[in-house]
């Protein structure tokens, strides 16, 4: 098949496995206070001493809102919201620190939002003091937070440092400013230069940039032009993502029309393009979506098969436990899911009464965490193994979609061995989806619940 071919095959509804089972696939019953303590418990005092703990601090407040973005954000100018968020916060960590006889050991800690640097300097400082006051900081720590170049200050990135903060994510998106009038994110180079100049002056030795392909009015000459601009500052990293188009969740996203985006096979070739620059810059092709220069530890963990995946997406940290806080935070507690609250009044409310402020969760099967093992290993290392057992889950169509993606060029069988190609990275969602026997079983692929797979 030609590779537009298999675009028009593959570009269907397809989850990015920052967990398996995705959430929309999560058992409906919700996961009782009780039942989750326990399993957080059982997780934390399996994998603490050993491992350290992840947490994801979820800070959804945003001046503006971008129309393109998918995350659960609060729009608002009132700054004087951010210290009874912070704390909610220190109640809801307080909450899991009392359940736990050991101190928790911190591994891996991510602001994300929203816009973390909403938020002034000096109640970043006291929400985080509060954090780590009641906690051990692990000897080989990952400290990050996501910071939005307009308004990410050098205070802002002193005060983080200070307390053990090395990386930097800045949203950037596209440097266009037609693109950026249609999704309301205005920031010019300078901004960005400004602020990643800034970073590294303090000392950060990590700097990602975000970048989306398949925006609208995107062309390849305007992504090659911002892809230029981003060389001249050379990030770390970047994560280079596709565009999800989800209205039916997102009703901010038609301020656009669908004709107003890259078709299919132009948005396919914007990647490709972007992909060639990246390369030619001496970037690392890394899991899905994401470029690395060669001394940064992203590339290096990919390299030594040592890369890990969660809801904070690829990370070099591998904990069992990954707690979620804020409102929709999602934890990872290895046994179960957990989401939190998305609306901020009522995830106050319950952190505040001393309870989780559940909305959603999922115990784990046997079979689901086997199936997660392989789903895990696929995106992290491009590989995995076909033992009798996920051969006896996945079934026998399953092993005839994997010899039909064979004969098409995305991977190769040796034995047992199953091994995802140059061609076949693009098309690793839809691998992985071959392994997800609860969007099957569902009968949900059809559905418009996932963005597109390419």
């Amino acid at each position: 098949m030609t590779t537009q071919e298999l675009i028009k095959k593959y570009n269907v509804p397809a989850p990015r496995y920052t967990s398996y089972p995705t959430v929309p696939m999560w058992e409906e019953e919700k996961i009782g206070t009780d039942a989750w303590m326990r399993i957080v418990k059982k997780t934390f005092v399996e994998s603490n001493r050993e491992k350290g703990i992840s947490l994801y601090i979820h800070l959804p407040f945003c001046e503006s809102l971008c129309t393109y973005c998918g995350c659960n954000t609060r729009i608002t100018k009132n700054h004087k919201v951010e210290t009874g968020y912070i704390e909610a916060l220190h109640a809801e960590w307080q909450m899991y620190v009392d359940s736990w006889e050991d101190k928790p050991v911190i591994r891996e800690l991510h602001l994300g939002g929203g816009t973390p640097t909403f938020f002034s300097p000096e109640n970043l400082q006291l929400l985080l003091q509060g954090i780590l006051e009641k906690a051990k900081v692990h000897s080989d720590h990952e400290f990050s937070f996501e910071g939005h170049p307009n308004n990410t200050t050098e205070a802002h990135l002193q005060t983080l440092y200070d307390l053990g903060f090395s990386r930097v994510s800045f949203g950037i998106q596209d440097l266009d400013l037609k693109v950026q009038q249609a999704i309301n994110r205005i920031q010019p180079y300078e901004n960005v230069k400004t602020a990643t100049e800034a970073a590294r002056r303090v000392g950060y030795t990590s700097v990602n940039f975000d970048l989306i392909y398949g925006l609208p009015f995107q062309t390849p000459e305007s992504v090659s032009n911002t892809i230029d601009q981003v060389g001249q500052l050379m990030p770390e990293r970047i994560a280079f993502y596709s565009y999800a188009h989800v209205p039916w969740i997102k009703p901010a996203q038609r301020g656009y029309s669908e004709a107003d985006l890259p078709s299919d096979e132009n948005k396919r070739k914007l990647y490709e393009l972007g992909k060639e620059k990246f390369v030619r810059m001496g970037y690392k092709d890394i899991g899905m979506d994401h470029f690395a220069l060669p001394h940064d530890v992203l590339y290096q963990a990919a390299e030594n098969d040592t890369l890990h995946r969660n809801f904070m997406g690829y990370t070099t940290c591998n904990t069992d436990l990954l707690l979620g806080l804020g409102t929709s935070s999602i934890s990872d507690a290895k046994y179960g899911y957990m989401q939190n609250l998305k609306v901020v009044e009522k995830y106050k409310q319950a952190v505040l009464e001393g309870q989780p402020a559940i909305l959603k969760g999922h115990i784990m099967t046997a079979e689901d965490l086997l199936l997660k093992k392989h789903i895990l290993e696929l995106l992290c290392t491009g590989q995995c193994f076909l033992g009798e057992e996920i051969i006896r889950i996945i079934g026998g169509e399953a092993i005839v979609q994997l010899h039909t993606m064979r004969k098409e060029g995305l991977l190769t069988l040796n034995k047992s061995l199953l091994k995802v190609t140059d061609m076949g990275k693009a098309f690793i969602r839809n691998i992985a989806m071959v392994f997800d026997m609860r969007l099957k079983r569902a009968k949900a692929a059809s559905e418009p619940v996932f963005s597109k797979a390419i």
